[in-house]
């Protein structure tokens, strides 16, 4: 990386969101080098992207829960609740949608696995964010929309001073997640049935925020350099009316300008 790019990024930053950001995410803004997608990640605002992003979950979910994917044609409650925010993976070519992804924050309200289990006092009292719904493509353009969603997801709660992510797997998904280095937080209890997801049993996963950058460089996880060393435009956490405004808060949601790791 040249001298050049190693400049802070703190002017591009909105002012809202730099006076909530703690000093040492402060400190780690630099330019990275870009790479452009095939498709855009950007928050559903309007009627029509979440419709798009409803039949994405539904058709994702009826490849392999296809009874629970019945209950999946229409947007739930969760979608518009405050503090939380539904992300949608388009094709540049066709505008169809490829994936997408539920993240919701516990400043509001409690985080919807609270439905079934009581957090452990370790997380009581931090800032949360939970992703649930998660549904892409099926094939390999899949596996990429899914690697770029849980930036966004990392990037959402990076940008917003979350403490933890956490999140819910169903067996065999949850390698997936602890390959990623989540924690359980439940250690051996396994697989607990969730209200919020049909009551199938899941696994409940953790990972602290701050670790991740320090965590991944040390084994050389091979999400590392996407994730951390670039850039990718494509991938935008605000609604136009943000971005118009250059940031802030809007309708109770975490609805920032945030373009970097």
């Amino acid at each position: 990386m040249t001298q050049n790019q190693q400049i802070t990024k703190a002017s591009q930053i909105p002012a809202g969101m730099m006076a909530r950001l703690s000093p040492r995410r402060r400190a780690s803004l630099q330019v990275r080098p870009e790479e452009r997608l095939p498709f855009t990640i950007r928050i559903a605002d309007d009627e029509q992207a979440l419709r798009k992003a409803v039949d994405m979950r539904r058709a994702a979910y009826g490849r392999h829960l296809p009874e629970l994917a019945k209950k999946m044609g229409m947007a739930e409650a969760a979608d518009m609740a405050q503090g939380a925010i539904v992300l949608l993976a388009e094709s540049k070519l066709d505008g169809s949608c490829l994936g997408t992804i539920r993240i919701q924050t516990n400043r509001f309200q409690p985080l919807a696995l609270e439905q079934t289990v009581t957090l452990p006092a370790w997380l009581q009292g931090r800032h949360l964010a939970e992703a649930t719904r998660l549904g892409v493509a099926d094939g390999q353009v899949g596996k990429v929309v899914k690697s770029l969603l849980f930036k966004a997801y990392f990037q959402y709660c990076f940008a917003n001073d979350i403490d933890w992510m956490v999140i819910t797997a169903r067996s065999p998904l949850d390698r997936q997640y602890t390959a990623m280095l989540f924690q359980d937080v439940y250690p051996g209890l396994g697989f607990i049935p969730m209200i919020h997801v049909g009551n199938l049993p899941h696994r409940i996963l953790a990972f602290e925020v701050d670790t991740v950058e320090p965590r991944w460089k040390a084994v050389n996880h091979p999400l590392y350099q996407l994730i951390f060393e670039l850039d990718h435009p494509d991938l935008v956490l605000a609604t136009p009316q943000t971005q118009h405004e250059g940031g802030g808060e809007q309708d109770g949601n975490f609805q920032e300008v945030w373009h970097r790791p």
